[in-house]
């Protein structure tokens, strides 16, 4: 349900907000993309990407009777929203999103590798192609999650 709310909010960006695809990597506590916001306002496409997943996700984890970790989720949330001025109840994202700008193929190529490793780094799988919720399959030509903007080229890195 979680990476589905992840995958939808993403194709949501990706029709309405302008957000152009090119790798990504949904993790069990963090997510990995490169992006390009079409309207050159990536910031606040992040910043409604992550309000509207956090407002989704908590209302899931809310509802979802199967959750097992529920009470102990929402209760992490709540501390972590009394750490900050700025949240009202609760916090899912952290802060800060470090972001980093891509300005060579090299970098871009090596954060690509990077984003697909991960799960592998995690020991969630062996290759990365088998991690279900990573652009990593995408590259095999599997686009059954989502599609990336691969018609283009990144900074002159045929994907």
């Amino acid at each position: 349900k979680y990476y589905d709310i992840l995958a939808n909010s993403i194709k949501y960006c990706r029709k309405e907000k302008g957000m152009e695809l090119y790798c990504y990597c949904f993790m069990p506590n963090h997510v990995h993309f490169i992006f390009r916001s079409s309207n050159n306002q990536p910031m606040e496409l992040l910043r409604d990407f992550k309000r509207h997943t956090a407002t989704t996700m908590i209302e899931t984890i809310q509802n979802n009777p199967q959750e097992s970790r529920r009470e102990w989720l929402l209760w992490m949330f709540e501390k972590a929203g009394k750490k900050n001025a700025t949240v009202q109840k609760r916090q899912f994202w952290q802060q800060h999103n470090k972001p980093i700008e891509l300005w060579t193929d090299k970098v871009i190529q090596q954060k690509i590798e990077y984003i697909h490793n991960n799960p592998v780094q995690s020991g969630f799988v062996t290759e990365p192609i088998d991690w279900k919720y990573s652009s990593a399959r995408n590259y095999q030509d599997d686009h059954t999650i989502l599609k990336i903007d691969s018609d283009g080229c990144l900074f002159g890195l045929k994907i």
